[in-house]
C-alpha cells in the first residue's frame, strides 16, 4: 500500500499572498484574521477581539465563530491542495460547547480525509488563553476538478 503524499503545497506567506490577492474583502490588514501556524491539512488561525463581535448578552455571535471556522478549513485545505480557489464548502456543522470570553478566539482545523473531490475536516476553536474549548466543526468540502493545461 503506497502511503498518500503530504507535502505542504502553500507555506503560511504563501497562503497569506493568496488571499490577500484572490479574498481582499475578507482577507486584509483590518479583518482581523490572521495565519499563526500552517503545516500540511493543518493550521492554526486568529480572530483579533473586536466589539463588533458582540452579540446581545454580551457573548461573540455565532456567525463569527462560523465564519472563523470557514476560513481556518480553507486554509487547512489549501495547505494541502495547493492554490484553489474554488475549493468550497458544501457541508458545515457546528456545536457550540460553551461561552466564549472576550477575547481573540483560535482556530485549529485539520483535514481527516482527503479525496481526489472531497475534504473532510474539522475544527476546533478556543477562546485566547482558555483550554476548554468553545465550538467544534466538522465539514465537506468540495475541491474542483484540476483543468487540463
Amino acid at each position: 500500500m503506497t502511503k498518500p503524499i503530504t507535502v505542504l503545497q502553500m507555506t503560511k506567506e504563501d497562503l497569506e499572498g493568496f488571499l490577500a490577492k484572490e479574498f481582499p474583502q475578507a482577507f486584509h490588514a483590518g479583518s482581523g484574521l490572521s495565519i499563526e501556524r500552517v503545516d500540511y491539512g493543518d493550521c492554526r488561525v486568529r480572530l483579533a477581539y473586536s466589539d463588533r463581535y458582540i452579540r446581545p448578552g454580551g457573548t461573540i455571535s455565532g456567525p463569527t465563530m462560523m465564519m472563523l471556522a470557514d476560513f481556518a478549513l480553507y486554509v487547512a485545505i489549501l495547505s494541502a491542495i495547493g492554490p484553489v480557489a474554488l475549493a468550497v464548502t458544501t457541508n458545515f456543522n457546528i456545536n457550540f460547547l460553551r461561552r466564549p470570553e472576550q477575547r481573540d478566539i483560535l482556530a485549529d482545523a485539520r483535514i481527516m480525509k482527503l479525496g481526489k473531490r472531497l475534504a473532510v475536516m474539522e475544527v476546533t476553536l478556543y477562546s485566547d488563553g482558555v483550554d476548554e474549548p468553545i465550538a467544534h466543526v466538522t465539514s465537506t468540502y468540495s475541491i474542483p476538478p484540476i483543468s487540463a493545461t
